[in-house]
C-alpha cells in the first residue's frame, strides 16, 4: 500500500513558516533530499546579476535557460559576470568536494541567491529548482504584468537516487518535428531528467538521413498508408491512404544535439536490429533473408521479415552505424534487440550456414552472434551498446546494458544479468510505458491497451529486492516509453506522457522512502498550474481519481 501521510519535507516546512498569500509555493518535483524553508523572500529585479565562479561555455549553459525565461516573462534579463558582489546576485560557484555530479546546494537568503554543485550540471539542475520557487508566469512565453518575481527563502541539498532518468520517444510510428523534439527535450530538462532516448528506426518508418545509403530515407522514411483506428481482423481494417513520412537531417540532429547539450541531457539514438527492419528492407531488399519486395508498414506490430546475418548486411549496418557514431556524441547506441522473429532466419540457407560455421545451437545463439558482434563493432568506435532484455535470449556479453520493458517474461533474468555483471535500466511496461491507458478507456483516446494510471507510475521502485548493494549500483535508473502507433501529432504526445512524467522524475531522483503519493499529488496540482502557463495539453485525470486506497502492483 501506498502510505496516507500528511505533506512531506518542503511543502509541510514552506506552509509552517510562509504567509498563506505569497505568490510563490514550495511545490518542488522532484522532491529534493534535503530541504529547509526561513521566512522571507528574495525578489529578483533587473538589477539583480548572475554571478558565475567560473566563467566557461557550460557554466553559461547552466544559467542560460533560467534567463530565457525572465526575459521572456519578466521583460528583462539578467547580466551574466565573472566577478561580483553577493547581494542581489544568484552566486554560482563550482566546488569540488561536492559528492555526485549532478548534486547542488541552494542558499536563498533576504539579500541574495548562492548556489554551489560540483559541476555546471548541478547548477543547472539548481536553476530548475529556482524556475519552481518563482511565480508560475516564469513559464510564460509572454511578459506577464504586475507579477512580484520573489523566491522563498530555502536551504536545500539535492542529488538524484539515480544517475539514468529518461524519456523516450518513437518517432517513427509517427513522426515528430524538430522544433516538437526540442519542446520534449526542454520539458523532461525542466523535471530533472537526464536522457532522452530517441527511437528513430522501425517497420514503419526510417527517420535519420545515412548519407552512404540515401534510399534509407528518400523510400524509407515513407508510407502509403495508415491504420486507422484499432487494430482489428484484416477484413474490418481501416485505412489512411495518405502519404505520410519525415525524416531528420544530420544537420537537424545536430540543432537538436547542441540544444540538449545547453540543458545537460544526453540524447540516445536507437537504431533497431535485426527486428523491425521493414523501412529499411524496403529501402535495401538485398539484406533481406528473402530478397523482398517489401512495402513500408501501415499497420502496427510485429513482423517477419528482419535483417539477414549474412556478411553484406553487417558490412550495411556497419556503415550505417559508423555515421550514427560519429554525429551522437552519446557513450551509448541503443540497437533494439526486440520482438525478432525467427521464422525467416529457420528458413534461410545463409542463416544456417551461419549457425553451423560459427557453431551455435539455434537461431536464438544467432541473434546472440548478431548482437555480440555490432557491439565489438561499436565498441572498436568508443560505444556501448542498449538493448531491449530481449538480447538476454540465448546469452549476452556483461558489457551489454539491458532496458528492462518485459515485466511478464523477464523478471528473473534481469536479476540474474545484474548478477552476471550486465548494467540496467529498469522501463517496465506495466509501470512506464505511455501509450497505455492511464484513465477509464471510455473517457480517453483510443490507445494500444493496458493501463498505467499516474499512482501507479508512482508506485514502482527501480531497484528489484534481495540485491547486494554492489549489484544494486547496477540498476543505473528509470525510463518511461512513449510509443506513436495511436498518437498522430506532438499534442498527443505531450497529453500521453504529462504529468505522468514527473512521476518518473520523481522515481528517479528521491530515495523510496522518502516518496508519499499524498505529498506529490498536492505538488503536482501545483505544477498543473506551470503547465497551463507552458500551454501543455496535459492529461488532467488524476484529478478526480479516488485517493482512498492505491494498490502497490509488485
Amino acid at each position: 500500500m501506498i502510505k496516507k501521510i500528511s505533506l512531506l519535507g518542503c511543502a509541510a516546512l514552506f506552509a509552517a513558516t510562509v504567509h498563506a498569500q505569497s505568490s510563490t509555493s514550495l511545490n518542488l518535483i522532484p522532491l529534493p533530499a534535503k530541504c529547509a524553508v526561513r521566512a522571507g523572500e528574495f525578489t529578483v529585479n533587473p538589477q539583480t546579476k548572475i554571478v558565475l565562479g567560473a566563467n566557461t561555455v557550460q557554466m553559461q549553459h547552466a544559467v542560460a535557460r533560467l534567463n530565457e525565461q525572465l526575459k521572456l516573462a519578466a521583460g528583462f534579463e539578467l547580466a551574466v559576470v565573472e566577478r561580483g558582489a553577493s547581494e542581489n546576485a544568484l552566486t554560482c560557484t563550482l566546488n569540488p568536494k561536492l559528492s555526485g555530479d549532478e548534486a547542488y546546494k541552494l542558499s536563498v537568503k533576504k539579500n541574495g541567491v548562492q548556489v554551489e554543485a560540483k559541476t555546471p550540471r548541478g547548477i543547472f539542475y539548481a536553476m530548475q529548482t529556482i524556475r519552481q520557487l518563482l511565480p508560475a508566469q516564469i513559464e510564460s512565453r509572454h511578459q506577464a504584468v504586475g507579477v512580484k518575481w520573489a523566491i522563498p527563502c530555502v536551504e536545500i541539498e539535492d542529488a538524484p537516487r539515480y544517475s539514468y532518468r529518461g524519456l523516450h520517444l518513437d518517432v517513427a510510428r509517427h513522426f515528430m518535428s524538430k522544433s516538437e523534439v526540442m519542446q520534449y527535450i526542454d520539458l523532461l530538462a525542466y523535471h530533472k531528467m537526464n536522457t532522452f532516448h530517441w527511437h528513430l528506426t522501425e517497420d514503419q518508418g526510417w527517420r535519420l538521413e545515412i548519407k552512404k545509403y540515401p534510399k534509407l530515407t528518400e523510400v524509407g522514411a515513407y508510407r502509403n498508408r495508415t491504420l486507422k483506428g484499432a487494430y482489428v481482423a484484416p477484413e474490418k481494417r481501416q485505412w489512411d491512404n495518405t502519404r505520410y513520412g519525415g525524416f531528420y537531417t544530420q544537420d537537424d540532429v545536430k540543432e537538436v544535439l547542441a540544444y540538449a547539450e545547453k540543458r545537460f541531457v544526453t540524447v540516445i539514438p536507437e537504431i533497431e536490429l535485426p527486428g523491425h527492419a521493414v523501412a529499411a528492407l524496403t529501402a535495401y531488399p538485398q539484406y533481406s533473408c528473402t530478397g523482398g519486395p517489401f512495402e513500408v508498414e501501415g499497420l502496427w506490430g510485429v513482423f517477419n521479415d528482419i535483417f539477414c546475418p549474412k556478411d553484406e548486411t553487417f558490412a550495411f549496418l556497419e556503415d550505417i552505424l559508423t555515421e550514427v557514431a560519429e554525429l551522437f556524441p552519446s557513450e551509448y547506441i541503443h540497437i533494439g534487440g526486440d520482438e525478432a522473429p525467427k521464422v525467416r532466419w529457420s528458413r534461410c540457407h545463409a542463416c544456417q550456414e551461419r549457425i553451423k560455421k560459427e557453431g551455435l545451437k539455434d537461431e536464438h545463439e544467432l541473434q546472440s552472434y548478431f548482437i555480440a558482434r555490432i557491439e565489438k563493432f561499436l565498441a572498436g568506435k568508443g560505444k556501448k551498446i542498449i538493448g531491449w532484455d530481449e538480447i538476454l535470449e540465448g546469452g549476452v556479453t556483461p558489457s551489454a546494458t539491458v532496458m528492462y520493458w518485459r515485466t511478464w517474461a523477464s523478471s528473473d533474468a534481469i536479476v540474474k544479468a545484474i548478477r552476471s555483471g550486465n548494467n540496467v535500466i529498469m522501463t517496465p511496461n506495466a509501470y512506464a510505458y505511455f501509450d497505455y491507458y492511464q484513465a477509464n478507456p471510455k473517457t480517453e483516446p483510443h490507445t494500444i491497451g493496458g493501463y498505467v494510471p499516474i499512482w501507479k507510475v508512482y508506485s514502482y521502485e527501480p531497484t528489484p529486492a534481495g540485491l547486494t548493494a554492489e549489484e544494486a549500483k547496477r540498476v543505473l535508473g528509470f525510463q518511461a516509453n512513449v510509443w506513436t502507433e495511436y498518437m498522430p501529432n506532438f499534442g498527443h504526445v505531450l497529453y500521453m506522457a504529462y504529468p505522468r512524467a514527473a512521476a518518473v522524475a520523481e522515481v528517479g531522483w528521491i530515495p523510496k522512502e522518502k516518496r508519499d503519493y499524498d505529498s506529490f499529488q498536492e505538488r503536482l496540482i501545483q505544477l498543473m498550474t506551470r503547465y497551463d502557463v507552458m500551454g501543455i495539453r496535459y492529461n488532467r485525470s488524476f484529478l478526480s481519481e479516488s485517493r482512498v486506497e492505491k494498490k502497490e502492483e509488485k
